[in-house]
């Protein structure tokens, strides 16, 4: 398929803060990405550095472990400032068109950014419309999908919080994003981290990934 789309390198991040990322050399290795997209887990504050030093979009999901973050000068943080909550919706941005969806399969009740299978389904049904009109508009559904779950099977964990969703092999199968970027489960030693699903590559982004377009 022919995206139409220029050149674009993406830093994709996700559930552990990078020193090399967090530091004054960030412009030295990653001064040329032109986006950056979070899979969630991470502190506000880092993101809110690595845009404010980048001077790029940012996109991001809410990992299951997110919460209010309390800086120095007295702020209460909910989401990183000068960042672009992508659940549940739809963007274009240099090119590309994106989605999000954000949280980890639910294992404790009442929990914040924690869903049933049955509830990320709805979550993936309430993005549908906009994916159809983004096939009016622009030929195609979806290029980029960031979660912080992966797919049910594919780099999930046997455990109940690491499991994956069922749902998003669904929506690979039905919108055929070029990629789908997620966090959530850590990667050690020989475990995959990059898998094809029919058209879509499934990258672990843990704890960073250069992508380029």
């Amino acid at each position: 398929m022919d995206w139409g789309v220029d050149d674009v390198k993406i830093l994709a991040v996700s559930d552990q803060v990078v020193k090399s990322i967090y530091s004054s050399h960030i412009r030295e290795r990653f001064g040329d990405a032109d986006m950056v997209l979070s899979c969630g887990d991470l502190p506000y504050s880092y993101l809110e550095y690595i845009v404010t030093m980048l001077n790029v979009p940012c996109f991001f999901v809410h990992g299951n472990h997110d919460h209010p973050e309390y800086t120095a000068d007295g702020r209460v943080l909910t989401e990183p400032g000068g960042c672009v909550n992508l659940d549940g919706r739809t963007v274009k941005a240099k090119g590309l068109l994106l989605a999000g969806l954000e949280g980890s399969i639910r294992y404790k009740p009442r929990a914040p950014f924690q869903y049933t299978e049955s509830e990320m389904a709805y979550k993936v049904w309430r993005l549908t419309p906009a994916l159809l009109m983004n096939r009016v508009l622009h030929g195609r559904y979806l290029d980029i999908l960031i979660t912080h779950s992966p797919p049910l099977g594919i780099h999930d964990g046997e455990d109940l919080p690491h499991r994956g969703f069922g749902a998003l092999l669904w929506m690979m199968a039905r919108f055929r994003p070029r990629y789908l970027l997620h966090g959530h489960k850590h990667v050690y030693g020989p475990e995959p981290s990059r898998t094809w699903y029919l058209d879509t590559e499934v990258i672990n982004v843990y704890p960073l990934r250069v992508i380029e377009w």
